[in-house]
C-alpha cells in the first residue's frame, strides 16, 4: 500500500513539473538564437542584449522586444546596437503569422536601409523572400505572396549574388517560378477547353516567354501550336515558331516527332536539337522526384503549393516581360506622331503650360480635318492628274505589301466562335426560317417561268400577224 501511494506522488510530482516546463516553453518552443554574440563581459548593454537573446530562444518575444528597445534607446553608441534592430527582427519572424511577418518584414528592411554593408544585410533580404515565400499559396489560388517572393528572391540575388544565401534563394525562385507557371497554364487550359483560343494562346504564348524552365513548357508550346492552327491560316507563323521550339529546345519531349511531322506538312524546315538544352531536359528527367499516391491524398489538405517537379539547375527569368494583348483585341487607329499601327496604351501627363487648350488644337480634330479635306476630290486636271498617281503608286507597291493589307482586312479572330449554345426554341425556329425561305424561294422560282412565258405568249401573235390582203381589181376592159 505504501508503495502504491509512493508511485502516485510521483506521478503526480512528474505532472506537475510537465506543466510548468511547458508554460515555460520547453521543449517545444525553444530553439538556439542563430548568432549570438558569446563575448562574455559585465557590460550594461551586453547584459540587456543576452537576456534578450535567452526570452527569445524560449518563446518570450514580447519580453525580447522590449529588452531589445530598451537598450537601443539608452545606449545609442553601443556595439550591439545592429544586432538588436536583427534581434527584433528575428523575433517577430520567429512568433510567426501574418500580422508577425508584415512587421518582421518591415524591421529588415529598416535593417538593410541602416546597415548595408554588413553581412547580415543578405540574410535579411534571405528572410524577407522566405516571409513570402511560406505564405504562398496553391497555383490555381490568389498569386500575390507567390510574385511578392518571386520579386524579393531576384532582389537578393541582384543584390548579393556572391552571399551564402544566393544557392538557395535561386533555388527558391525556380520553385516560385513553377509555381506561377502552373496557374497561368491552369488558366489557359481552362480558355482552350471553352474554345477562347486567342485568350488561351496569349497565356501560353506569355508562359513560353517569361518561364522557360517550366516542368510542362513543351506541352505548353504544343497547346499554343494547337491555338494558332485553330485560329485560321494568317497564324501558319507562329504555330511553325511553336513546332520549332519543342524540336530544337525539348528534344526529350514526347511530342518532338509529331512536331516535326508537323513542320514537314507546312514546308517548314526542321532543326536540329540543341545540345545543351538536350543535356539540361536530360538531367531534369534524371534528378526529378516524382509525386507518390501518398503525397497526392495529402495535397488537399496542404496550403502550400506543390514544387517538387521545379527545375533544379538552369538560371531562372531574372527579368518579367509584359503580357501582349490578345489576338481578338482589335489594335488602336493611327495617331498623328505615333508609329503605324496606333498604340493602345494610356499615359498621364501634368501639363505645365495653362494656355495650351486654346493655342494648341486638339490631335483628334487635325487628324480628322486633315482626313475628311484629303477626302474632297480636287477638280479639274489636278483629280485626274491625282487618279494616275495614285493607280502607278499601287501598282508600285510590293506582294508583301499587298498580302499584309490583305490580312489586315480579314476579321479577328473571336472568342467562343464554335462554340455558341443554343436552346431548342431557338433551333426550332431557325428551321422554320430556312423552310420557309425555301418555299418562297421555290415559289418564286415556279412564277419566274409562268411570267416569262405569258410575257412571250403576248409578244408573238403581234409579231406573227399576216399582214391584211386587199382583193385584185380586174382591169378595165
Amino acid at each position: 500500500m505504501f508503495l502504491i501511494h509512493n508511485r502516485i506522488y510521483k506521478v503526480i510530482a512528474l505532472a506537475a513539473l510537465f506543466s510548468l516546463a511547458l508554460q515555460a516553453g520547453w521543449p517545444f518552443r525553444k530553439k538556439k538564437y542563430e548568432d549570438p554574440i558569446t563575448k562574455k563581459t559585465d557590460q550594461p548593454d551586453k547584459v540587456l542584449f543576452d537576456k534578450s537573446i535567452n526570452d527569445i530562444e524560449h518563446g518570450r518575444f514580447e519580453v525580447a522586444r522590449i529588452t531589445l528597445n530598451t537598450l537601443i534607446n539608452t545606449y545609442d553608441t553601443s556595439e550591439y546596437l545592429a544586432k538588436a534592430k536583427l534581434a527584433i527582427a528575428d523575433s517577430w519572424y520567429r512568433e510567426g503569422g501574418t500580422h508577425a511577418w508584415a512587421q518582421a518584414e518591415a524591421e529588415y528592411k529598416d535593417f538593410k536601409l541602416f546597415y548595408p554593408t554588413m553581412e547580415e544585410a543578405a540574410e535579411s533580404q534571405e528572410k524577407v523572400c522566405l516571409i513570402h515565400y511560406k505564405q504562398m499559396e496553391k497555383a490555381d489560388r490568389d498569386r500575390n505572396q507567390a510574385q511578392r517572393a518571386e520579386d524579393e528572391c531576384r532582389q537578393l540575388l541582384l543584390d548579393y549574388p556572391n552571399s551564402k544565401f544566393a544557392p538557395q534563394a535561386q533555388q527558391m525562385l525556380r520553385n516560385v517560378q513553377e509555381v506561377l507557371a502552373q496557374g497561368e497554364y491552369t488558366t489557359a487550359k481552362f480558355y482552350f477547353a471553352k474554345g477562347s483560343y486567342p485568350a488561351a494562346a496569349n497565356r501560353l504564348q506569355y508562359v513560353a516567354d517569361q518561364y522557360p524552365l517550366f516542368s510542362q513548357a513543351d506541352e505548353n508550346l504544343w497547346m499554343l501550336a494547337d491555338s494558332y492552327r485553330r485560329m485560321g491560316d494568317r497564324f501558319e507563323d507562329r504555330a511553325a515558331a511553336a513546332y520549332t521550339r519543342i524540336v530544337k529546345d525539348y528534344p526529350l519531349s514526347g511530342h518532338a516527332d509529331e512536331a516535326a511531322e508537323k513542320l514537314k506538312a507546312m514546308n517548314r524546315p526542321v532543326p536540329e536539337a540543341d545540345p545543351a538544352r538536350y543535356a539540361l531536359q536530360k538531367y531534369e528527367e534524371e534528378n526529378r522526384s516524382r509525386i507518390g499516391i501518398k503525397s497526392k491524398v495529402l495535397d488537399a489538405f496542404r496550403h502550400s503549393p506543390e514544387t517538387r517537379m521545379a527545375a533544379k539547375s538552369g538560371s531562372p527569368m531574372m527579368t518579367s516581360i509584359r503580357p501582349s494583348v490578345p489576338l481578338s483585341v482589335p489594335a488602336a487607329p493611327p495617331v498623328t506622331n505615333t508609329p503605324a499601327g496606333g498604340v493602345s496604351d494610356v499615359t498621364v501627363q501634368t501639363v505645365s503650360d495653362t494656355t495650351a487648350l486654346d493655342t494648341k488644337p486638339d490631335a483628334r480634330a487635325s487628324a480628322g480635318g486633315a482626313g475628311s479635306a484629303g477626302s474632297a476630290a480636287p477638280a479639274g486636271g489636278q483629280a485626274a492628274a491625282g487618279t494616275a498617281e495614285g493607280s502607278a503608286a499601287r501598282s508600285a507597291e510590293s506582294p508583301a505589301t499587298e498580302q499584309a493589307s490583305t490580312a489586315s482586312a480579314q476579321p479577328l479572330p473571336m472568342n467562343h466562335q464554335n462554340l455558341i449554345k443554343k436552346s431548342k426554341k431557338q433551333k426550332k425556329a431557325e428551321e422554320e426560317a430556312k423552310k420557309k425561305q425555301a418555299a418562297l424561294a421555290q415559289q418564286q422560282g415556279q412564277a419566274q417561268p409562268a411570267a416569262a412565258q405569258q410575257q412571250q405568249g403576248q409578244a408573238q401573235p403581234a409579231a406573227a400577224q399576216p399582214p391584211a390582203v386587199q382583193p385584185a381589181t380586174k382591169p378595165n376592159q
